[in-house]
This record gives structure tokens, C-alpha cells and sequence, in this order.
């Protein structure tokens, strides 16, 4: 059992600084990537897998943007089925068996979910999500994904789904349908499981360094730390900036959609063994999702509205998404939840590529398809835009395919399907680690080297807030391991304790200490 990282993919300061002086003003790499969310950091690992040399940056850090703030769901993409998108769902339920059966078996679980039938869903409605059930589990035949990785679905009596929904209101309630979709235990995990994998294979993977300036044989980059600005030369570049893109690269138009998750205390809810689908009254196609974390939240998601103007970094959650969300969970729930039993909430902007014609009539939002698209620009940039985190690994290989053919790199196709990430192992590798569930959910075959760094100072086996399951050597774990640079990368993204600002504050202390002394010890 090893108490160290997987080889070469630790992400630290000193290899960041390193990597840096190495890249600006050096020698062209076969290729740049810019960004490095979930996308980004595909492109990375998917180019350095096939043999090419890589260097992928971002302005701020691993999963700084989209990628943290989604439901944290893998999707079998029952939702497109409905919207006749028959090719974006087979290719979300490949990708889903992909992340659950190979790639990440250690952060992606199958996750059941209860749409309970209440006064509020008629018999037409219920007939039609139950059809659309048994056709989600036709595409995970279709995308050959075991039975004992996703179970049926199946319909409930109104004693079963009060057993796995107990906070649902029991009046009227004439049953329920279980269905089971992919969950992340965490999407910036996966997003820092991807970077170090890439790193692994000798990509180099810079955090705050921002492209100014990109052409088609490289980019204009300055070093947020610094200050200092140089040039990174390539052979291909591969813009995955997302809801960026068209700030980068001439001629993008992004329509950002707004989806906005709410955080409860899992007390408030009372015990929740499965999520929930709650119908959006008035709307046929569109559900509420209540999603247990397992450490003592619940998200509630989630909106989608059309967003205008300039993309902030971090998006504003207004109040109407948030009483839009509490209104359709008080339509369910027998306990009323209150605005102030709201302890947090997030908002992520998709990157969907505006299809629109000129005069700007075109789909709503939520209507705006979800595939994802590769384009060139007249420098040569390849821009990957478009699609959801589920395919990511799909359109980093395809913005690989697009940089390898147009400058003729020599590749052979990619290898990424079968390649597990940093952590990987199957279920029963991962229960035989003997470390603490917690653990192994988060980093997989990794979990023992966690452990063991509170073997040398107990005070690391110790959990950073009462209630919340990270412990303190995970943040020292991060600083040494996983390329956190400051206390917002390990309380915001290594670790999502700062998703609840109470939490965030009551923590920010303890990060401080161990950062200052992580310096120290560099200095």
C-alpha cells in the first residue's frame, strides 16, 4: 500500500515555478492549452497521453470556473433524449459507463433518485417520466454500461418512497419512481484528478498564468503571482476557456445560462437515503433536483436563465433563482424551508454557443442544444466550446483530433477511454484500502497516503469544522500534492468547505497556519 502520489503528478509550488521558467521565452511544445477546467485539463491529458509535448495554463486555478458549480451529476443525458437529441444523449451515456466503470470509479457512484407522484404531477406526466426512465435505461444498454453499475429503474408505493424521501409531504402522495443517474462526489476533484493525471504524463500545468494575447503558434502570458509577462510558443492551440472563450478568440459568441444551486444543512431535510426529482409545476420537462452530499449538506438546483453582459469570474446569485427554488421545494416537503435556512448557494454560467441568427431570435436557454462544438479561428486557434462535464473527456479528444490534423502533429488516436485517472481502482480494490469511506470517495487509491500524513502529527487526522468530514492533512494534501497556491484554491476547490461561507470563515484560520507554514519550510 502506498503512502505516496501516484508518480509525477504531484502539483506543487515549486513545480509550478519551475514549469513556468521553463515555458516562457523556451522552446515551442506541440501544444497550449488555455484553461483548465474540466475541458481544459482533458485537452492536457489527452494530447500528453498520445506523446505530445503540453503545456496547459490557467488565469486562476484547477476548476476555477463552470466546472466547480455544476450538480455534480454524470448524466446518461435522459434530457436530450427528450428533446430528440438522440446523438448528445448516447454520447452522454458512453462517457458516464467511461467515468464510472474505467476512468474514475473512486469519485463517480451510481446515485437513486425518487420523483415522488403527488397531487401536483398528474397521471399524464408521471406515465411520461416513467417512459422516459425505462428509455434512459435502454441508452445504458446502448452505451453498454453494466446493470450491477446502474440499477433499473422502478416504480415505488407510497410506503417505499416515503422510506427513501422521508421530508416528502404525505398527503396525496400515491407513489414514486426510482431512477439512478452517475454522481461526482465532487467536480473540481475530478477536475484536479484530470490535471495531475496530465502532469503524470509530462504535461506541465500552470495555475494564475493568464493569456493575454493568443495566435496560432502561441500566447502572451503574464504570471498572476508576479506580474511578469513573456511568451509560451506552440506548434497547436487549444482555447477551452468556456464561458471566456469569446474574449480570447475573435468571432465566439457565448450565450451564458445561468444555473443556480442552493445549500441546506441535510438537518433542516431530515434524512435523505436518495436525491429528488421535483416536477417543476406548470413545466413538462423540467424537474428540481435535491441532491444529499453526504457531509451534511444538500444542494437544491437548478435554474436556467439566459445571462447578458460581461462574464464576471465568480457569478452573482440573484434572489428570484433562489425563492424560484424554494417555492418548488415547498410544493413537496412537509416541512417548510425558509430563506434562512439557506446557508449557501452557487451559481455556474454554461457555455453554450450562441446558434442564433443575427437578429437574435433563436431558443431560450434551456432550449439551446447541448453539444459541443470545435472551431478554428482564421489565426488557427482551435476553440472547444459547448457541451456539459459529462463529455468532457469526449470534446478534449475531439479539440485534440482538430489541433493534431491541422498542424499535422504527429499523434496516434486518443487513449483517454481506457485511461484511469490519478486514484482510480475498481469497487473492490477501493474497499480493501482499509482507509476511512471519506477518504477513499475523494482519492481513491490515494486515501492511504492521506491517512498516513496524521500518522507523524495527530493534530493532521483531525477534521477542520465539527460536522464537516475534511480532515486537516487533506488540506496539507493539497498544498503538496494537488498545486494549491492560496486558502481560496484549498477552501473553494480542493476541499468545498467554502461553499458555505459560515464554514468558510470558521476554517480560513486553520488554512492560514498551515499555509504560512508550508512557506516557511520552502523558504
Amino acid at each position: 500500500m502506498s503512502h505516496h502520489p501516484a508518480p509525477g503528478s504531484s502539483l506543487s509550488t515549486a513545480r509550478r515555478s519551475r514549469e513556468l521558467t521553463e515555458s516562457v521565452g523556451g522552446p515551442a511544445v506541440d501544444v497550449l492549452v488555455v484553461g483548465l477546467g474540466a475541458t481544459g485539463a482533458g485537452a492536457a491529458l489527452d494530447a500528453a497521453a498520445r506523446g505530445l509535448s503540453v503545456i496547459a495554463i490557467d488565469a486562476h486555478d484547477l476548476a476555477f470556473g463552470t466546472s466547480r458549480w455544476s450538480s455534480k451529476l454524470i448524466h446518461g443525458g435522459l434530457r436530450y433524449l427528450a428533446s430528440g437529441q438522440f446523438d448528445v444523449a448516447h454520447e452522454s451515456a458512453v462517457e458516464r459507463g467511461t467515468l464510472m466503470e474505467r476512468t474514475a470509479p473512486h469519485l463517480v457512484r451510481a446515485q437513486p433518485f425518487v420523483l415522488p407522484l403527488t397531487p401536483l404531477v398528474s397521471r399524464g406526466q408521471g406515465a411520461l417520466a416513467w417512459a422516459g426512465f425505462r428509455a434512459g435505461d435502454a441508452l445504458r444498454v446502448a452505451a453498454r454500461t453494466a446493470r450491477a453499475t446502474l440499477p433499473a429503474p422502478r416504480r415505488l408505493s407510497a410506503m417505499e418512497t416515503r422510506h427513501l424521501a422521508p421530508a416528502l409531504r404525505t398527503g396525496g402522495l400515491r407513489g414514486g419512481l426510482l431512477s439512478w443517474d452517475g454522481r461526482l462526489v465532487d467536480d473540481a476533484r475530478l477536475v484536479t484528478a484530470v490535471a495531475r493525471t496530465a502532469a503524470a504524463h509530462g504535461a506541465r500545468v500552470l495555475t494564475r498564468v493568464r493569456a493575454l494575447e493568443l495566435t496560432g503558434t502561441g500566447a502572451r502570458v503574464r504570471d498572476e503571482l508576479t506580474g511578469e509577462e513573456g511568451e509560451i510558443r506552440a506548434r497547436a492551440v487549444i482555447n477551452a476557456s468556456g464561458v471566456w472563450a469569446g474574449g480570447l478568440v475573435d468571432g465566439i459568441r457565448i450565450r451564458p445560462s445561468r444555473g443556480t444551486h442552493l445549500i441546506l444543512r441535510s438537518d433542516d431535510l431530515g434524512p435523505l437515503p436518495a436525491g429528488l426529482h421535483i416536477p417543476v409545476p406548470g413545466e413538462t420537462n423540467r424537474f428540481v433536483l435535491v441532491l444529499p452530499q453526504g457531509d451534511g449538506r444538500v444542494y437544491v438546483g437548478l435554474t436556467d436563465e439566459p445571462v447578458d453582459g460581461d462574464i464576471p469570474d465568480v457569478p452573482e446569485v440573484p434572489e428570484t433563482d433562489i425563492g424560484f427554488l424554494l417555492d418548488v421545494l415547498g410544493s413537496v416537503l412537509s416541512l417548510p424551508v425558509r430563506r434562512e435556512d439557506v446557508v449557501g448557494a452557487f451559481a455556474g454560467l454554461r457555455p453554450l454557443l450562441d446558434t442564433t441568427d443575427r437578429r437574435g431570435a433563436g431558443a431560450r436557454t434551456a432550449d439551446i442544444s447541448r453539444r459541443h462544438a470545435v472551431l478554428t479561428s482564421s489565426e488557427g486557434v482551435i476553440t472547444v466550446v459547448g457541451g456539459k462535464l459529462t463529455t468532457y473527456r469526449r470534446m478534449a479528444e475531439d479539440a485534440v483530433d482538430a489541433a493534431v490534423a491541422a498542424r499535422r502533429l504527429t499523434a496516434g488516436p486518443s487513449p483517454t477511454a481506457a485511461l484511469p485517472l490519478v486514484g482510480a481502482a475498481s469497487p473492490r480494490a477501493l474497499d480493501a484500502l482499509g482507509a476511512p469511506r471519506h477518504l477513499v470517495l475523494r482519492y481513491g487509491t490515494e486515501a492511504p497516503a492521506v491517512l498516513a500524513l496524521a500518522e507523524h502529527d495527530p493534530r493532521l487526522g483531525e477534521r477542520v469544522l465539527p460536522g464537516h468530514p475534511v480532515t486537516v492533512a487533506e488540506l496539507l494534501w493539497s498544498m503538496r500534492h494537488e498545486g494549491a497556491l492560496d486558502e481560496a484554491d484549498v477552501l473553494d476547490r480542493r476541499t468545498r468547505i467554502g461553499l458555505v461561507p459560515a464554514d468558510r470563515a470558521a476554517a480560513l484560520e486553520t488554512v492560514r497556519e498551515l499555509l504560512e507554514g508550508a512557506t516557511a519550510r520552502q523558504g
